[in-house]
Parts: C-alpha cells; structure tokens; sequence
C-alpha cells in the first residue's frame, strides 16, 4: 500500500467522506504509482492523512525490530523486510531515533540475506544521519527510496515475486498499525482508509501466480489465508462503510500474520 503499498484506493474523496466511485489519478501525490490499475500511494502519505484526523500517538503503535533477524526461506525474509521499513515510518512518526537508526540498520542486514544489499547501502546510513539531526521529512523520503531501491534491485535479479512479498509485507504492518489508530479512537473516517477491496483483490492474485514453492512457503500460505479473511471486512467496492467490529477483526488477522512472519516456526 508501487512498493510498502498501504494503499487506499478511495484517498480521493473530499474530506475522507463517501469514498470516491472513480479515482482521479491526477490529484494523487506525485510518489503514488499505478500498477495494475491499482494505485497504490507511499506509506508516508497515509500516515500523513491519518495525523489529519487527529494526532495518533504512534509511541503506542511502534514495534521494537531488535528481534529482526533473517529466519526462515527469502520469501519469508522479504516479507519480513517490508514489515520493518513500514515500521520505519510509525518511527518516524512517533519521532523515534534510536529505533529509526535501529530499523535503518535492519533493513540493511535483511537486503543482506535476499541479496540486495548493495541498493541500500547508502539509503542506510542517511536514514541513521538523518534521525541524528531529527529531519523527519528527509527520513521519510530515505525509507520511501530504500523501499523503491530494493524492489527495483529485485527485478533485476528476476525476483520479482519476492518484490511483491516485500510490498505485502509493508502492507501487512501498515495495516495492523492504521487498524490500532483507528481502534483506539473509532471514526468512519478513519475506518474509510481500510477500505481498500480492489487491492486485496490484486494482493490475492498476486499470490495466486507465484511459483509452487514460494506458495507452498508455510508463512506465504497463512499470509495468503489471511488476506481471504480480510477481503469481505474491508467493504465492498459500492463502497459500504466499514464497522468498528470489521476493524478489530481485520487488526487480530493483521497482528496474527506479522507475529508469523516474524516467527522461526513461521
């Protein structure tokens, strides 16, 4: 929700009111991609959206990544690394040093394990300088860079479905974290920013076409399973509201998956 994909696919709408029946790309920020007809704006646009609906205290949100290592398969180590660059912008926004400098390093040692390292080498060590003098805004654009950086190194390693498990992993974290946000203060306006059926949509067939292997992958088919179980809590494309009980439902399912990801086991 290209690359970590928090996405919206209704951001549109005037004041986050009725969802919007047709995108206009146009008045989407310039970071925001297409791909699939799916649009799919950057992690630090949603968060700044949700900052406009109240100030969230993302201290609570945050998830400590010292527990981050390589575990498991690649495709269980991209999915781990989108988690932790997600992360990095609830660090971000909850104005963390040490664990933005933590999550620069992270990422780091994650690219490491599946091979792409190099593309992020530099984005590393700006994301740590850039929280040292505490320029958010320049942190943002490093980890919106280092996300782009990775999935394009990716594709020239032919990797592009571990690509794909990077940005859902993203995705997965962004989304248990909005699901906190929106839990701790309910509001339909709030609620409306998990109203995204068209990209579970694209997710679910995303999945489908991977290699055998990779969908055999334990951590690959529970994420798949799961995304089955959020696709009818997020509305429908009619755009029918989303309730305070589909919230919690979608945050247990979210939490669920990260804590798999994040596990030896899987």
């Amino acid at each position: 929700m290209k690359a970590l994909v928090l996405a919206l696919g209704v951001l549109s709408c005037s004041a986050l009111g009725e969802p919007a029946a047709q995108i206009d790309i146009s008045k989407l920020p310039p970071l925001s991609k297409m791909i699939d007809q799916v649009v799919v704006p950057v992690p630090s646009e949603i968060f700044g959206v949700l900052d406009k609906l109240g100030k969230p205290h993302w201290e609570d949100v945050l998830r400590p990544v010292d527990h981050a290592k390589p575990i498991g398969e690649q495709a269980q180590v991209a999915l781990l690394l989108g988690t932790v660059i997600a992360e990095g912008f609830v660090a971000v926004e909850a104005e963390n040093v040490d664990e933005v400098k933590k999550i620069g390093r992270a990422v780091l040692t994650l690219s490491e394990a599946i091979g792409v390292r190099k593309a992020v080498l530099k984005r590393s060590k700006s994301i740590s300088d850039f929280a040292d003098k505490k320029e958010w805004s320049a942190v943002r654009t490093e980890l919106d860079g280092a996300l782009s950086d990775v999935k394009e190194a990716m594709l020239e390693l032919k990797s592009e479905q571990m690509s794909q498990l990077v940005s859902l992993g993203g995705w997965l974290r962004g989304t248990e974290a909005l699901t906190t946000v929106v839990s701790k203060s309910f509001t339909k306006d709030g609620a409306e920013l998990l109203h995204q059926p068209v990209l579970l949509d694209y997710f679910e067939r995303q999945i489908a076409a991977m290699r055998p292997k990779i969908k055999a992958n334990s951590v690959v088919s529970k994420v798949q399973k799961g995304l089955i179980e959020i696709r009818p809590l997020v509305g429908l494309t009619d755009g029918t509201a989303i309730s305070e009980k589909s919230v919690k439902e979608i945050a247990a399912i979210a939490r669920e998956l990260i804590r798999a990801i994040y596990s030896k086991a899987g």
